[in-house]
């Protein structure tokens, strides 16, 4: 049953980046501003709220990252691909193409340093519930 509510919340979150990523590029000016003055915040305060749990302790370790047999170093993965996206943008050698892009959901995400997961096809848990009715777009590597 996790494994269904979790899959659930991926998808509402994908769902609500595509959406989001749809209306900037074809929104008109008007409902772009209006989108922008109420998600805007939001978003930032998510990358808030995700970023201060993977705050370097006194050691330099994101307590988020490490396990106890494995510490992860500061900056982490989550603050690298933090300042790609939010500082570096268009001037990253890794910047991300323009556009949706279906791997994002289940491929290689470029910039993610250290990335490992590779394409796959949807699990059992990614065709049942809420969202099922959703037809998953295509995987492209």
């Amino acid at each position: 049953m996790d494994q269904v509510l979790g899959q659930v919340l991926r998808n509402a979150v994908w769902e609500r980046l595509d959406m989001l990523t749809e209306l900037a590029e074809r929104a008109d000016a008007p409902s772009l501003v209006s989108v922008a003055r109420s998600e805007l915040p939001r978003l930032a305060e998510g990358w808030r709220a995700m970023l201060q749990a993977h705050e370097p302790d006194e050691r330099g370790d994101c307590p988020t990252c490490s396990t106890r047999w494995h510490r992860c170093k500061a900056p982490c993965s989550v603050w690298q691909v933090a300042h790609e996206h939010l500082v570096a943008g268009g001037l990253s050698p890794q910047a991300v193409s323009t556009g949706p892009n279906p791997a994002h959901r289940r491929g290689l995400v470029p910039g993610v340093p250290g990335q490992t997961r590779r394409a796959e096809r949807p699990s059992p848990a990614e065709t049942t519930g809420r969202h099922a009715l959703v037809t998953p777009r295509p995987v492209t590597a």
